[in-house]
Order: structure tokens, then C-alpha cells, then sequence
């Protein structure tokens, strides 16, 4: 069984950049969707950005398109290089995976392994 664990996060000024990373142990990542995920105090989780099992495809939410780029550096590590930070952004970041096919790996309902969360805070 996959196991995700998420690091990187932190407290970052407005305009600032955090690199977060999602390791896998217990197995190669490639043939898994992954997807980043958050959810801010009293609010739904959401996706953030994710890859596609399927064909690599990489999706983002609205919200982070031109900020925020998901890569996958080997076959055990994800990453999400978050740029021009908001304080709406502030929230727990999740990491998640799915190895089946998924319409959207954007879905939090979709997902079935999931890291601890990490948190980022974006804030002067």
C-alpha cells in the first residue's frame, strides 16, 4: 500500500513562493493519478492541480492557473511549485493519489490514498 507524505509548507509573505513535495513509499507514484488538494478553515476541500494516470495531462483549478505547476520529478516524488502567493491561498495542502481511472483527478471523491496535510500560511 502507497503511502503519501507531504513537506514544504510554511508561513510565506503575499508575493512569495513555496515548493511543496508529495514522497510515496511502498511503491512507484507514475501509475497513479496525483493530485494536490486544500482546504482552508470552513471551507470544502478542493483540487488544486493534478496528473493524469491516463496520459500525463495536468489540470489546475481556476484559482491557481499561471501560479501554481505540478511535476513529477521521479517515480516517487510530486511536487507543487507555488508562486505569487495569495492569502487566499493560506490553507492545509493535501497530497492524493488514485491508481484507477477517474473522469477528474480534480475530485476530491475521486481520490483514495491521502497524506497527513501540511500546512501554508500566506501572510505579512
Amino acid at each position: 500500500q502507497v503511502q503519501l507524505v507531504e513537506s514544504g509548507g510554511g508561513l510565506v509573505q503575499p508575493g512569495g513562493s513555496l515548493r511543496l513535495s508529495c514522497a510515496g513509499s511502498g511503491g512507484p507514484l507514475n501509475y497513479y493519478n496525483i493530485g494536490w488538494f486544500r482546504q482552508a478553515p470552513e471551507k470544502e476541500r478542493e483540487g488544486v492541480a493534478c496528473i493524469s494516470n491516463v496520459n500525463g495531462r495536468i489540470y489546475y483549478a481556476d484559482s491557481v492557473k499561471g501560479r501554481f505547476t505540478i511535476s513529477r520529478e521521479n517515480a516517487n516524488t510530486v511536487y507543487l511549485q507555488m508562486d505569487t502567493l495569495r492569502p487566499e491561498d493560506t490553507a492545509v495542502y493535501y497530497c492524493a493519489a488514485e491508481s484507477r481511472f477517474v473522469d477528474s483527478c480534480l475530485e476530491k471523491e475521486a481520490m483514495t490514498l491521502w497524506g497527513q496535510g501540511i500546512q501554508v500560511t500566506v501572510s505579512s
